[in-house]
C-alpha cells in the first residue's frame, strides 16, 4: 500500500503548495475508520481508496479530489457522518465524499426506467460538482484492475456495467485513456478467449515482422527531421477490446485488419500540427474518408486534434493524431482538465472547457423531460457511439444501429411502412434512401400504394429485421419471376449435357431436393437458392464434372431474351459465381453488374430497367478481366514473382498498371483474366501468401462508366 509520505510526494511533483498536512490528515481518519476491513483478495480495504487517490493524482488534480479519493468510502462502509467529515475538512471535502456515496448506492438495473431513474440522478450528481464523477471513474477503474478477487458472477456483474455505463461516459468526458482500459478490463472478463486470440495473434506478428512502431516512429521523425519540424512522435498498439471491436463491425479477420497501430505527434504550435500533416501526407499516401481536423472543429468537451491515416511502411494503413502539447493535456485529461495543477497553480490551459458549462450543456435537455425511457434514450444520444438514435415527425425516438438507412428506419417503425417506401426526408430535405442516418436527425418516411420492395435494398439496409421483411415479401412478390427464369435455367443446364427438360423430370428433382414439386423447384432455382447444376447432378449422377464444352463469353448470362446481347459493366467486372443483375439500355443491350455494386443506386428508381440474370452452370473460359489492388514490396525480382503466381494459377494478366511508386513499396493495379470466382479466389490466395506482398484487394472503380 502506499503510504501517506509518498502519496503527499506525488501531489507535490505537479502541486508543490499542496496542503500536506490535510492530506496526512485524511489518510490517518480514512485508515482508521476502514481498520479491519479486508478485501475479497485479502488486503486491508484501505488500501483501495489509496489507489484510487494514486489514479487522480496522476491527473495532477487538486487537493480536494485527492482527500475526496482518500474519504470517498468512510460514510457508506464506516462510522464515518456527514457531519464530522465537515467539522474536520470542510464543507466542500463532505459534499464530494457524499456525492460519491450516492452514485455508489446507485442500483443500476436492467430495467429501462429504473436505468434511466438512475442516469437522471447521475447527471444531477455532475452537474453539481464534476470532481465527483471523476473520484467515481477512479474508483471503478481499480475496481476493475483488481476484479479477478471478486465471484465470477460479480465479475460479469461489474464488467457489464463497466461497458455499458462508465466507460463510455469517460469517453464523453475526454478521458479516452480511461475509456480504452475500461473497456479492455471489461472485454478481459466477458469474452477472455477472444482477447487472448487477439494477443497471441499480435505476439505472432511482432515475431514476423518485428517492432513495427519503433519503425514507423522512425519513418515519421526522419520525414518530420527534413522538413524542420521540431516534435515528439509516439507510437503504440491499440488495445484488444478496440482491434476486436474493428474486426467484429468491419467483419473482417486479424489478418486483413491494417490499422491496428496508434501514432501520436506532439508539436509546439498550432502551424507546426499542419506542418505535420503537409509532411506525412507528402511523403505516404492519405486513406480517403480518414481525416478529421477538430483543431478547426473541436469537440464540445475541448478535445483537439488532427486524425489522418496513412498507407505506411510496407502500404499497411496507420493512424496517425497530430496535436500540440496544451492539447494534448487536453485529450488525455478531458474536462478533468479544468482542475489540473502545475507548478502549485492550477493550469490555465486555452483549451479545457469550463465543466459546469459542459454539464450544463448535456443535462440541458434532460431537465424538462419528464418521461423516464425519453430521458434515458436522450441519455444514450450523448454517451453512446455504436447506436443511432433518430427522432419521428412526432418526436419518438427509434434506436437503430450505426450505419442503418431510412429503409432500416422504416422497417424498425412497421413492416408495411418499410415495403411501401418510396422516398425519406431528414430534418426536412429529401434525401436518397441509402443515406446513412446521424444521431439526433428527425426521419419523416414517404409511401405510396403498390410499391413493393425491391432486390437492392437488401444490401442496402443493414438490421436484421429490414432483411427478413424485404426478402420475405420479394419471396412472395416475385415467385411468378423467379419460375419463369427457373425456367429458362434449367432449360440451359439440360441442354448443355444433351438432355431435355421435362416436368417430370423437375417433378422428380424436386422431390429428391426435398422440393413441394416443380414450381417450387423452379422458383428456388431462379432465386439462386440452388444451381441448375445441382438439379442436373441429382438426376443424371453419372454425367458429373461433364460439362461439355466450355461456356464461351457471348453465351455466359442466362435470363435475356434471344435478342438481347450482353457486356460486363466495368465498374464491378462481375464473373460467373456471382449473384447479378442486368441493366437494360435501350440500343445498347444490357449491362451486367454485380449485385452489390454501388453503381446500381443510380438506378433505384428505374425498376422496369432491371433483369433478373443469372450465369450459366457450365465450365467458363478464362476470359473474365477483373482489376486486382496490389501493393509489394519494392525489391529485386518482386513483381516477376507476382506475376509467375498468376501464370501458375491457369490466369492470364491482360493489363498492368502502376498506381504509386515510393521508396520501400509500389502499388500497381493487375487486370487478370480468370474463368469465375472460384478461380479468382485461388489466384488472390495464392498471390496474398507470397512474403512480398502487403496489400491485396479486389479493385471497383466507379469512375468507370458501367
Amino acid at each position: 500500500m502506499i503510504e501517506a509520505r509518498d502519496l503527499i510526494a506525488l501531489v507535490q511533483t505537479y502541486n508543490p503548495r499542496t496542503n500536506a498536512a490535510l492530506i496526512e490528515a485524511a489518510y490517518d481518519y480514512g485508515r482508521e475508520m476502514h481498520r479491519g476491513q479486508l478485501r475479497h483478495s485479502g488486503e486491508e480495504y484501505f488500501t483501495h481508496p489509496v489507489a484510487v487517490a494514486a489514479i487522480l493524482a496522476e491527473q495532477r488534480l487538486d487537493d480536494s479530489t485527492i482527500i475526496t479519493a482518500l474519504l470517498h468510502d468512510t460514510v457508506e462502509d464506516t462510522r464515518s457522518t456527514f457531519a464530522e467529515l465537515e467539522t474536520q475538512f470542510g464543507r466542500e471535502i463532505a459534499e464530494l465524499v457524499n456525492g460519491v456515496t450516492n452514485l455508489t448506492n446507485l442500483q443500476l438495473s436492467s430495467r429501462e426506467t429504473k436505468q434511466a431513474e438512475n442516469f437522471r440522478k447521475l447527471f444531477m450528481a455532475m452537474s453539481k460538482d464534476l470532481r465527483v464523477i471523476l473520484v467515481k471513474l477512479a474508483d471503478r477503474l481499480h475496481n476493475m484492475r483488481t476484479i479477478k478477487h471478486m465471484p465470477v458472477e460479480k465479475q460479469v456483474k461489474k464488467a457489464r456495467e463497466t461497458m455499458d455505463i462508465y466507460a463510455p461516459l469517460a469517453g464523453r468526458m475526454g478521458m479516452q485513456w480511461m475509456r480504452d482500459e475500461l473497456e479492455d478490463l471489461s472485454f478481459r472478463v466477458l469474452n477472455p478467449d477472444g482477447r487472448q486470440s487477439i494477443m497471441r495473434r499480435f505476439i505472432k506478428l511482432q515475431n514476423e515482422t518485428g517492432d513495427v512502431v519503433q519503425k514507423i516512429t522512425s519513418d515519421i521523425r526522419k520525414e518530420l527531421d527534413a522538413h524542420g519540424i521540431e516534435a515528439d512522435v509516439y507510437g503504440r498498439a491499440k488495445k484488444p477490446y478496440s482491434i476486436w471491436r474493428k474486426m467484429e463491425a468491419k467483419q473482417l479477420g486479424f489478418s486483413r485488419l491494417s490499422d491496428i497501430y496508434g501514432f501520436r505527434v506532439i508539436t509546439h504550435s498550432e502551424d507546426d500540427c499542419y506542418g505535420v500533416l503537409g509532411a506525412i501526407h507528402q511523403r505516404w499516401r492519405a486513406v480517403p474518408g480518414r481525416f478529421k481536423d477538430y483543431i478547426s472543429q473541436p469537440k464540445s468537451n475541448g478535445y483537439r486534434s488532427i486524425h489522418t491515416t496513412v498507407s505506411g511502411r510496407d502500404g499497411k494503413r496507420v493512424e496517425v493524431q497530430i496535436r500540440t502539447r496544451q492539447m494534448h493535456e487536453v485529450a488525455e485529461a478531458g474536462v478533468a482538465a479544468h482542475w489540473s495543477y502545475r507548478d502549485g497553480v492550477q493550469v490555465e490551459n486555452p483549451f479545457a472547457v469550463d465543466p459546469a458549462e459542459w454539464i450544463a450543456s448535456l443535462s440541458e435537455r434532460f431537465e424538462s423531460s419528464e418521461d423516464h425511457g425519453e430521458f434515458l434514450e436522450h441519455v444514450k444520444l450523448e454517451m453512446y457511439s455504436d447506436q443511432v438514435f433518430c427522432f419521428t415527425p412526432k418526436g419518438e425516438v427509434v434506436k437503430l444501429p450505426k450505419g442503418a438507412t431510412p429503409l432500416d428506419y422504416a422497417y424498425g417503425i412497421h413492416t408495411r411502412i418499410g415495403d411501401s417506401c418510396v422516398g425519406a426526408k431528414v430534418d426536412g430535405i429529401r434525401v436518397p434512401l441509402w443515406t446513412r442516418l446521424k444521431n439526433g436527425q428527425s426521419v419523416e418516411i414517404i409511401t405510396a400504394d403498390g410499391q413493393r420492395p425491391q432486390a437492392t435494398w437488401i444490401d442496402i439496409v443493414v438490421t436484421g429485421r429490414a432483411k427478413q421483411a424485404i426478402r420475405r415479401s420479394l419471396r412472395e412478390e416475385d415467385r411468378a419471376r423467379f419460375v419463369k427464369l427457373g425456367q429458362e435455367l434449367a432449360r440451359v443446364a439440360f441442354d448443355h449435357v444433351g438432355k431435355r427438360v421435362t416436368d417430370k423430370a423437375l417433378k422428380t428433382a424436386a422431390h429428391q431436393l426435398g422440393y413441394g414439386g416443380r414450381l417450387e423447384l423452379l422458383s428456388a432455382l431462379g432465386s439462386a437458392d440452388i444451381s441448375a447444376r445441382d438439379v442436373v447432378e441429382v438426376l443424371y449422377p453419372e454425367l458429373q464434372g461433364q460439362g461439355g464444352d466450355e461456356v464461351a463469353a457471348d453465351r455466359a448470362v442466362v435470363g435475356l431474351h434471344s435478342d438481347q446481347s450482353f457486356e460486363r459493366a466495368r465498374c464491378c467486372q462481375p464473373v460467373p459465381g456471382e449473384r447479378i443483375v442486368g441493366i437494360a439500355y435501350r440500343g445498347h443491350g444490357v449491362r451486367v453488374h454485380a449485385i452489390d455494386c454501388p453503381a446500381l443506386e443510380e438506378f433505384e428508381d428505374e425498376m422496369r430497367r432491371w433483369i433478373d440474370l443469372q450465369w450459366h452452370s457450365g465450365r467458363h473460359a478464362a476470359v473474365h478481366a477483373v482489376r486486382l489492388d496490389v501493393t509489394i514490396g519494392n525489391d529485386q525480382g518482386v513483381l516477376g514473382r507476382i506475376c509467375t503466381l498468376i501464370g501458375e494459377q491457369r490466369a492470364n494478366i491482360s493489363d498492368l498498371h502502376f498506381v504509386d511508386r515510393k521508396p520501400d513499396f509500389y502499388r500497381l493495379l493487375l487486370e487478370v483474366e480468370v474463368r469465375d470466382l472460384e478461380h479468382l479466389h485461388r489466384v488472390m490466395t495464392a498471390v496474398q501468401a507470397d512474403t512480398d506482398v502487403a496489400g491485396l484487394e479486389r479493385h471497383r472503380d466507379l469512375s468507370r462508366k458501367p
